[in-house]
């Protein structure tokens, strides 16, 4: 992993092969035990969900039918950007990978199952579960690692253009699902060049993406705020009630955009997350694939709501570890997989979200500037697992 070997304190360092082996074999273990038991509780846990999203979105929609009136504008919304947050973090994300398909319910499986998002579920499927989480942290691999627009490693070259990256990521945050949809369609890449411009599978792609948000839109812009005119009509202000719905809806849709943001920077980009450079992948192992998911993650501390809310996201490190799990049982498999960390001598980031939401921004801006220290050179004295490495 040579990214490690530039840092001046390797968290690796003790460890031998034999030891990384032996945490994947470990890891296996933790995996079987828990694919055993999963079952209807975690069946009835994502039903459950699925009923109390759409009973309190119907609820929210029909609190802002009366969205002329304040109280029920706050309420609306409140409730609105409540369930868009659940539908996307503890249902859709997790269903989309396939966590409840051991179900076989073609409801409720990740090959049927269509979310409230701008990037279609095939889309979003393709780069996130086949491409984050196979190239978790590494750097130009992983595009939630910085989302392809900003510096994330002291090794990368500075210019100019990263003193505005700490803005970049607020629009992103503010407009995420917009930018999630965008690097599943590797836009800046594609859009480079008119061959890759008019290849028919990216134009194919780029018209799924404008349907889905055309769909969106329309739900959440126009329908939505139209069946509020006759409530209007009756108080005299048709008008400020299909604006009022329009602007409850549009804010529905930035907070939950901003949760899912600070959800995802949290897991990968607060202080004592590690990155890894592109060769340090070669040949890896599967011990050597678990250990980067446990150095490349982190987690956020809170009670069962905190999980709820965030999809289970909290558990980031189990996650990463385990994506195909159901996310009810990263709880139980935590202390599990934190006692490994223990055994050796690993660092299991994690600590509250305002305190990780803070050092991952704190990252943003430190590596908007040019550093302070040359970038530091390998350490040789590492010996490299892979012989790819020796000529990195």
């Amino acid at each position: 992993m040579t990214t490690l070997q530039r840092k001046e304190s390797n968290p690796i360092a003790h460890l031998t092969p034999e030891d990384i082996e032996s945490i994947g074999r470990e890891l296996d273990a933790i995996r079987d035990e828990f694919l055993a038991a999963r079952g209807e509780k975690d069946a009835a846990h994502i039903r459950r969900m699925i009923k109390i999203q759409r009973r309190l979105e119907l609820a929210s929609r029909a609190t802002l039918m009366l969205s002329v009136f304040p109280p029920a504008w706050i309420l609306g919304t409140v409730g609105l950007s409540i369930a868009k947050i659940l539908e996307n973090m503890e249902i859709g994300h997790n269903i989309l990978h396939g966590q409840y398909d051991f179900m076989r319910d073609p409801k409720i499986h990740s090959t049927t199952w269509e979310w409230d998002h701008a990037s279609p579920a095939e889309q979003w499927k393709h780069s996130h579960n086949e491409l984050h989480h196979k190239y978790t942290n590494v750097v130009g691999r992983d595009n939630d690692l910085g989302y392809g627009i900003m510096r994330v490693d002291e090794q990368q070259r500075w210019t100019k253009a990263h003193l505005g990256q700490p803005f970049y990521n607020l629009i992103n945050a503010i407009l995420f699902e917009y930018g999630i949809a965008a690097y599943d369609l590797e836009l800046g890449r594609n859009l480079k060049t008119k061959k890759r411009r008019d290849n028919p599978e990216f134009r194919a792609r780029l018209r799924a993406v404008g349907r889905k948000i055309r769909k969106q839109a329309t739900k959440d812009y126009l329908v939505q705020p139209a069946l509020t005119i006759p409530a209007g009509l009756a108080v005299g202000n048709p008008v400020g009630a299909f604006f009022g719905t329009m602007a409850a809806t549009a804010i529905a849709n930035v907070v939950r955009n901003l949760w899912a943001h600070s959800v995802i920077i949290c897991g990968h980009f607060p202080k004592g997350v590690e990155t890894f450079e592109r060769t340090s992948i070669t040949g890896e192992t599967r011990g050597e694939w678990y250990l980067r998911q446990m150095l490349g993650s982190a987690n956020i501390s809170g009670g069962k709501l905190m999980h709820i809310m965030t999809g289970n996201l909290s558990h980031q490190i189990e996650h990463h570890l385990f994506p195909d799990l159901p996310s009810s049982q990263y709880a139980q498999i935590a202390p599990k997989v934190k006692a490994l960390f223990d055994k050796y001598d690993l660092k299991y980031v994690s600590g509250p979200m305002i305190v990780q939401v803070a050092s991952a921004w704190a990252k943003v801006i430190r590596l908007a500037l040019p550093n302070r220290e040359p970038a530091r050179e390998i350490d040789h004295s590492i010996p490299p697992r892979h012989p790819a490495e020796v000529a990195a």
